[in-house]
C-alpha cells in the first residue's frame, strides 16, 4: 500500500473545509462548470478559484477551460488512492504498517 503520508496529510489538510467538502459532494455528480457550482454558495467566483485551485493541487480536481468558465470534475483515481488509504488506516490489513515492522499484533487490537 502506498502510504504517502506527507501527500495524503496535505489532501485531508484541504478537506477540513466544509466549502471544499460540498464541492467535492457537487463534483461526484460528474463534471460541473464553475457557474453550476457557485450557485451553491454565498461567496464570490474569486473565493470559488481559490477553493479549486487548492483541490487541484493536491490532486482530487481536474479542470479544464471552455471559452471563459473552467469545468472541473474529480480525478477518481486520485480519489480512489486516498479511499485507499484511509481503508488501510482503519481497517487490519495483510499489509498493516504493524506486521510489516513486527512491533505489534494488529489482529489482537
Amino acid at each position: 500500500m502506498d502510504r504517502n503520508y506527507e501527500m495524503n496529510a496535505r489532501i485531508l489538510k484541504a478537506l477540513s473545509d466544509p466549502s471544499r467538502l460540498k464541492i467535492l459532494d457537487i463534483l461526484s455528480c460528474g463534471e460541473k462548470c464553475a457557474c453550476d457550482i457557485l450557485e451553491h454558495f454565498d461567496f464570490t467566483q474569486p473565493t470559488l478559484s481559490h477553493h479549486m485551485k487548492v483541490l487541484m493541487e493536491c490532486g482530487l480536481v481536474k479542470s479544464r477551460k471552455e471559452g471563459l468558465w473552467s469545468h472541473y470534475c474529480l480525478d477518481n483515481n486520485n480519489t480512489s488512492k486516498l479511499v485507499l488509504f484511509l481503508m488501510g488506516i482503519f481497517t487490519d490489513t495483510d499489509d498493516c504498517i504493524c506486521k510489516e515492522k513486527n512491533k505489534c499484533n494488529c489482529s489482537e487490537q
